[in-house]
């Protein structure tokens, strides 16, 4: 992996995109400490233990890097972006006109992402709104409200700025997505969770249980091995290509493999399984009744109810971007109409099916274990004193989209540095 970095550098093109990622990434994390307007700088100090990392607001303060804590210009995050496009993902399952968008290829794609623009914005107009009035609950000793009285203008004023650092950042992760190294809105979450990091390893250290200190080590590396063995992990599909005559040329057959992966979605299911078990205890706080915060407690990220949630919609997803990622049918008939074909088993419907009972197999053992090394440090760490949020869920997309990331650089290096068969 070092390797394959420094070999990036030394390719002008790829050091230009690790540059603008950089930029963009600074960018962000430089938003992060611009305090909206009508913020008290003072009063947000005083408040911070409502951010501890056991609770629904410490968990979304670390996925915004800090900035929900600080309300600053960027303490929605990249959230509402990725809840609209869950939404946009199983409404094209349930629409037909959206999922006919999804079958015109390019045009169609563009469209229903400008409709998850849409959706975005709206949703972070009413989670900022909510956010408000939910900071005005909060006081310091003296009584002194982080936005202090409240009227017309500044609520306006402040959800505006909210929103409007949701659409820079959804405008941001879309730009390191086009000229930067790609996963645009992946690296922005990366970029969030490891600026928490330091402060990770401060109450690691500091922390008054000494088992836990022990064994904190040998559970992150434990998680670190498994996430990088299932990410790696794949089953490679033996290709045969018969010999074929175009024009006056013959072209010989030979023989490769397809690779299928244990986890084909990647990263992407443990970000929306933690956007959407996020969200009812986010509404249980925004509404602030009894009935509510009991609600909110319920589902807890250290408690049974929200793991076995994530566990739930991880599995859930895998499957899902798993069928949107691979389709068994188009690959059978992309390995018949160029002469493939699996030993053993006949072209067509028959290559289809194998593909598909190879997959469903693969599949589901990776999402199991996904959902495991999200929930499993979660509980152990809930069984100590732990007072920070960086569980499973936290390692497993760090280490993912670090992994993506070399994966798309080596891809690069290899467009670039192809020798050939003459060399």
């Amino acid at each position: 992996m070092l390797q394959t970095i420094a070999n990036a550098f030394k390719v002008p093109e790829i050091r230009k995109k690790l540059a603008f990622t950089a930029a963009m990434l600074l960018l962000y994390r430089l938003g992060a400490y611009i305090p909206s307007p009508g913020v008290d700088l003072n009063t947000v100090k005083d408040i911070e233990s409502n951010f501890s990392g056991n609770s629904i607001l410490g968990f979304l303060n670390l996925f915004s890097g800090g900035s929900l804590s600080r309300l600053s210009l960027f303490a929605l995050g990249i959230m509402p972006y990725i809840t609209a496009s869950i939404i946009l993902q199983l409404l094209t399952v349930v629409v037909p006109s959206l999922e006919r968008l999804q079958k015109e290829g390019e045009v169609g794609q563009q469209k229903i992402t400008q409709y998850t623009r849409y959706l975005t914005v709206a949703l972070a107009f009413a989670q900022s709104l909510g956010y408000v009035f939910l900071f005005q609950s909060f006081q310091n000793q003296a009584g002194t409200s982080v936005v202090g009285t409240l009227t017309f203008a500044k609520v306006f004023l402040i959800v505006i700025a909210l929103t409007a650092g949701t659409t820079l950042l959804m405008w941001l992760g879309e730009l390191i997505t086009q000229r930067g190294i790609g996963n645009g809105i992946s690296l922005m979450i990366f970029a969030s969770i490891a600026s928490r990091i330091p402060s990770g390893l401060q109450a690691w250290w500091t922390n008054p249980d000494a088992v836990f200190k022990l064994m904190m080590p040998f559970i992150a590396l434990a998680v670190i091995v498994g996430i990088v063995f299932v990410q790696e992990g794949q089953r490679r599909i033996p290709v045969q290509y018969a010999k074929r005559i175009v024009g006056r040329r013959m072209t010989t057959g030979g023989s490769t493999y397809l690779p299928l992966r244990v986890n084909m979605a990647g990263v992407i299911p443990v970000i929306f399984a933690a956007s959407i078990m996020a969200f009812p205890p986010t509404i249980g706080q925004l509404i602030n009744t009894p009935a509510a915060r009991d609600f909110a407690n319920f589902f807890t990220p250290n408690g049974w109810a929200y793991v076995a949630g994530e566990v739930f919609f991880i599995v859930v997803f895998t499957y899902f971007y798993t069928a949107v990622t691979f389709n068994p049918v188009d690959q059978a008939d992309n390995l018949k109409k160029y002469g493939g074909f699996i030993p053993g088993v006949r072209p067509g419907r028959p290559t289809a099916e194998y593909l598909d009972r190879i997959l469903s197999r693969l599949t589901f053992p990776g999402a199991l274990y996904l959902g495991a090394i999200a929930a499993l440090p979660t509980i152990l760490i809930n069984q100590t004193s732990a007072n920070f949020f960086f569980g499973g869920t936290s390692i497993l997309i760090v280490i993912g989209v670090a992994l993506d990331t070399v994966k798309q650089l080596e891809a690069q290096l290899m467009m670039r540095n192809y020798e050939g068969f003459l060399k």
